[in-house]
């Protein structure tokens, strides 16, 4: 008869516990505190470990050849970043940087592969991460060509607040300026401070010890 995936054991005899391997430092990993504003990676540094955010807020950025900077993603707990070096990529692409204090586990990219090779529940949770953001890459595309920029930005909060994630929309501990915010969505900041009023006095988001998102804010998505 076969054994149930909750069932299978390691070599030790004791279940693999994802979480608890990512939360913690061992063998090739470790865990890092950053402060608001430091740089978790920058880009073109060398590419040859994957961060894994317990809690806080970083944004990834890129600067082109001219210099202008455009803001990529933000991210918080439950994100992965810098995997890039699985598949052979010799330097960070972008540069991430803590909104607020970042705690994040840091994996070398050979306890990284050796870990997916070996424990199909890490595999697992990676690969349907990977799904995930892809998905959200390809609805983002959508929305940068089709959505007007009040649209863009209530499904920027949604996401910032985890909105469809396990559990109730959470409360954005990071305060994120609206200059990121008018990057995040490709508008101006001015834009940016009309939408969240116009947010705040419908009642979708208001401000108490932190920024709080209402499910109520879909409507503004939804709308046509």
């Amino acid at each position: 008869m076969p054994v149930a995936k909750s069932a299978r054991k390691t070599k030790n005899g004791l279940g693999f516990n994802v979480e608890e391997y990512l939360s913690n430092a061992g063998a090739s990993r470790r865990v890092i505190k950053y402060k608001k504003g430091q740089a978790l990676f920058s880009q073109d540094d060398p590419c040859n470990e994957v961060w894994y955010i317990q809690s806080g807020n970083a944004k990834l950025t890129i600067v082109n050849p001219q210099g202008k900077e455009a803001v990529l993603a933000i991210l918080g707990p439950g994100d992965f970043l810098g995997e890039g070096c699985i598949i052979g990529n010799p330097v960070r692409m972008a540069t991430a940087t803590a909104l607020a204090p970042v705690s994040a586990t840091i994996i070398d990219r050979k306890e990284m592969m050796r870990v997916l090779h070996e424990h199909p529940e890490f595999a697992e949770k990676f690969i349907h991460y990977m799904l995930e953001r892809n998905i959200k890459i390809e609805a983002d595309l959508v929305d940068q060509l089709f959505n007007s920029s009040e649209k863009r930005l209530a499904r920027a909060l949604l996401i910032l607040a985890r909105y469809g994630k396990k559990g109730e929309p959470e409360t954005l501990v990071a305060k994120i300026s609206q200059e990121t915010l008018a990057e995040l969505v490709g508008t101006t900041r001015s834009r940016v401070n009309f939408f969240m009023n116009k947010f705040r006095k419908l009642g979708f988001i208001h401000y108490n010890g932190g920024l709080q998102v209402h499910s109520s804010l879909l409507n503004v998505v939804l709308h046509d």
